[in-house]
């Protein structure tokens, strides 16, 4: 699996999810899932991990997101990089 993540400051939440949902430029269309995860001190701070099955689509789907200007609306954010698991631990 290769794992796109994304840190944006989003400003209002609640009228940036609904953009996410519609997914414009398509960078989600071949993910097999995501995760949103709001800032605890900051809710408007949103961390988006996208799952593909390849890093060829996971590279896909950057270049889509890039290419498409979405995310030049927000001064504060950090990706998209695309990322592979190198451990996992549960207590």
């Amino acid at each position: 699996m290769t794992y796109m993540l994304t840190r944006i400051d989003v400003g209002d939440y609640d009228a940036w999810k609904p953009m996410f949902d519609q997914d414009a430029p398509r960078a989600r269309e071949s993910a097999s899932g995501w995760r949103i995860f709001r800032g605890v001190e900051n809710p408007n701070e949103v961390f988006i991990q996208s799952e593909f099955s390849s890093p060829e689509d996971a590279a896909t789907a950057r270049e889509r997101l890039l290419a498409s200007g979405v995310l030049d609306r927000f001064d504060d954010k950090s990706g998209p990089t695309l990322v592979e698991e190198a451990e996992v631990a549960s207590r």
